[in-house]
């Protein structure tokens, strides 16, 4: 078994597949203007992917038990790069969003079953190593998507940005086949009830969060039909849980208390990494009026150095303590996001790449450590779940975050847009506002309002990275709930893959 090239081929897949969720960002005003998409129509392009794939994650466990790992993988990258292909040539709204949804199924399971091979494949001595390989085209690849999506729209078309998939889907395509051995299948009831209801209930919630800013909140019917659709959904699959027979995950994993931790942390680090991805190019370019190239540009060294420490972390993660490494990750977090809440108007870019670099040094040492945790003590028949159940709450903790943090961060604004207005009287407006920002003329108003608004912006997002820096903070005590894991669980070699 050649673990070299079937490595190769499963960083390929979660290369792909986690730049997808960054690169097209960038391009969505050039998608808006070329399918004559309305500013909210254009938000489905993105909030089809990401609740298809919050949907689909839940059953990725079944799925590799019912047809086996490879057969499973070798599906999904097929998928994922054909309606890639798909996505690029959709000609209005409707196609793009339907391909999307497609895209985000078969997305859902990939990279858990990914991680689940690269897991079975490799003895705890390799495993570090090897995840931080992984974890190079897991986390990186989002860093990069926009640098890479905004020179692709410049210099081609947005189509580009999902065209770019199909040489590395076939490459990937081509390793797993011919090198990853066939595993067994082993079959079990499917959960019809348990897959629904978590279904409803994340779609329901995801819906009400993406368009509660707009509706305004509870002022909305919709709004309360899907919070209260969302409620009954979640409650129905809590019970259905706990008596199931064979629920959709199963109650083993839950008895494991590293594995309790490493889904705890998991929403941490979701939360702290998914809303800066979001919010520091909006802050970038809708602020600090960087264009989409440059916003990319500045996010770059903060990959970069995420590749240097993620070689460290592979041969460290097996000499010392997790936890020590987990807590001075966290504790980066906590650094870059007190940089983060001293940014003002006034800084130049380097002050964005420092704070971003202390942010890679620490998603580069806690995701080696985190992504391992969880395992080390798992039985191997129970691996592909505890893989879903992993990025399911990795990916909805995720979506959700930063849906509360846009929300907050408009909240803020508006709240912060009164207060500034308030000041601004006659007084002001004759002896401190220089002419250009005259009330009493209409350029001048419309100017005023425009640095009105940049100021309150700018307050919102402070204020945001505050939250998120006591987040961090609150986090690192978790780690004394980290269990050492006994020696027999480190000896155990990598789950027997059956050869066909």
């Amino acid at each position: 078994m050649n673990r070299t090239l079937i490595t190769l081929g499963l960083i390929l897949s979660a290369f792909m597949s986690a730049m997808d969720t960054t690169v097209a960002n960038i391009a969505l005003p050039h998608i808006q203007g070329s399918i004559s998409a309305s500013p909210e129509q254009i938000t489905w392009v993105i909030t089809s992917y990401f609740i298809a794939q919050a949907v689909t994650i839940p059953i990725s466990g079944w799925l590799a038990a019912r047809f086996g790992l490879k057969p499973m993988l070798l599906f999904c990258v097929f998928g994922f790069t054909v309606t890639s292909v798909m996505c690029g040539m959709a000609m209005n709204l409707p196609e793009l969003v339907l391909f999307r949804a497609l895209q985000g199924v078969v997305a859902a399971p990939l990279m858990p079953v990914a991680q689940s091979v690269l897991i079975n494949i490799n003895p705890p001595e390799r495993l570090g190593r090897a995840t931080a390989l992984f974890t190079m085209a897991a986390v990186v690849a989002p860093a990069i998507g926009p640098v890479i999506g905004g020179w692709l729209t410049d210099e081609w078309s947005w189509r580009w940005c999902f065209y770019i998939n199909l040489p590395a889907g076939i490459l990937s395509i081509s390793l797993l086949y011919f090198f990853l051995p066939a595993s067994a299948p082993a079959p079990r009831p499917f959960d019809v009830l348990g897959f629904a209801s978590l279904g409803i209930g994340v779609s329901a919630l995801q819906l009400m969060l993406d368009r509660g800013t707009t509706l305004d909140w509870f002022d909305s019917r919709e709004i309360w039909i899907e919070a209260a659709v969302s409620v009954c959904a979640f409650w129905i699959f809590l019970v259905h849980s706990l008596t199931a027979r064979a629920p959709l995950f199963p109650r083993d994993l839950l008895r494991d208390r590293n594995f309790q931790t490493s889904a705890m942390f998991g929403m941490f680090f979701s939360t702290l990494t998914f809303t800066s991805f979001a919010m520091l190019p909006l802050m970038m370019q809708g602020v600090l009026g960087y264009s989409a190239v440059h916003a990319g540009v500045l996010s770059a060294p903060r990959g970069i150095l995420m590749l240097v420490i993620l070689q460290f972390m592979g041969r460290l993660d097996n000499l010392v303590d997790r936890r020590l490494l987990i807590a001075i990750g966290l504790s980066f977090f906590v650094f870059a996001f007190y940089e983060m809440s001293r940014f003002d108007l006034s800084m130049d870019g380097s002050r964005i790449v420092w704070a971003t670099l202390l942010q890679g040094v620490g998603q580069g040492i806690l995701f080696v450590p985190l992504s391992t945790l969880g395992f080390l003590t798992i039985a191997p028949h129970l691996r592909p779940d505890a893989a879903a159940a992993t990025s399911f709450i990795r990916n909805v903790g995720g979506s959700i975050s930063v849906a509360v943090f846009q929300a907050l961060t408009v909240s803020n604004a508006q709240t912060m847009h009164a207060s500034l207005s308030a000041h601004i009287g006659p007084e002001m407006a004759e002896g401190v506002l220089p002419p250009y920002l005259s009330p009493e003329t209409t350029a001048g108003a419309v100017a005023l309002n425009g640095e009105i608004e940049r100021q309150a912006l700018m307050v919102a997002y402070v204020n945001d990275f505050w939250l998120l820096t006591i987040i961090a903070l609150l986090s690192v005590p978790l780690v004394l709930m980290i269990r050492a894991p006994r020696k027999r669980a480190q000896d155990a070699g990598p789950l027997p893959i059956e050869a066909h």
